[in-house]
Formats: C-alpha cells, structure tokens, sequence
C-alpha cells in the first residue's frame, strides 16, 4: 500500500504550485496548522544546500474532532502533512494517506474517519 497521493505539477513555478496546493486544501475545509521550509532548515542548521522541499501540516478540524473523540492518543499522528518538492520535470506534491499512517491503531471506527480524509485528500491532490 502506498503512504502518499502523488501528483507532479509541470509548467509551474514552486510558488504557484504552493498557492494552488493551499487554494486545494481551503477548498477542501483544510487549515494549514504548520509549515516547515526543509530547505531553509537545511542550510540553517547544517549549511546544505537542497532543492525546495516544504512540509504543510494541513487539518480538517472537523475530521481532527471526530477523530481524537474517538482515539484521544491520535494527536500523535496529526496533523496530515502535505509536501512540495522540487523535482526535475517540475514540483511533486505529495499528500499523506491517513488510511496507511492509522493502520498501526486498531479502532475500526477511527479507519473510518480515515478513509473519509483519504477521500478528501485525494480529491485535494487530483484538483491541484
């Protein structure tokens, strides 16, 4: 089973595909709750050099409520991380599938939940 839904953007700019990736997610009833620059870590922390990678921790607060009503210990494993890369041929958007990551937490009731964000994440990733 893949841990990701994948689409890569050509023709577009790393900054487009950003503000199309957010548009996506609004759209969807998602926040954005963390950004990470990875590249701008990078040569921060260790003075490296690397392609633009940016890490978005998006939440569906709606889906997050259900979800930690459920399984209280799920925090742990929010929020779902969206991620751009710079790729050659263009930018790789690449969004967690929650079905995959809760496979470790046996509640069938929290797979549910699950399979409801994996829909909208997908449908999310094919829009971008």
């Amino acid at each position: 089973m893949s841990y990701t839904f994948n689409r890569l953007l050509t023709g577009v700019s790393f900054a487009e595909a950003d503000l199309r990736t957010r548009k996506a997610l609004g759209e969807s009833g998602f926040g954005i709750l963390t950004e990470i620059d990875v590249a701008a870590t990078m040569k921060k922390k260790l003075d490296v050099d690397m392609t633009p990678y940016l890490i978005l921790g998006a939440c569906n607060p709606k889906m997050a409520y259900q979800a930690i009503g459920i399984e209280p210990r799920v925090g742990a494993m929010l929020p779902c991380n969206v991620i751009l890369r710079a790729v050659d041929g263009g930018v790789e958007v690449s969004a967690i599938d929650p079905v995959a990551s809760m496979q470790a937490i046996d509640n069938p009731a929290l797979h549910a939940v699950a399979g409801q964000v994996r829909d909208l994440l997908a449908k999310v990733v094919a829009a971008i």
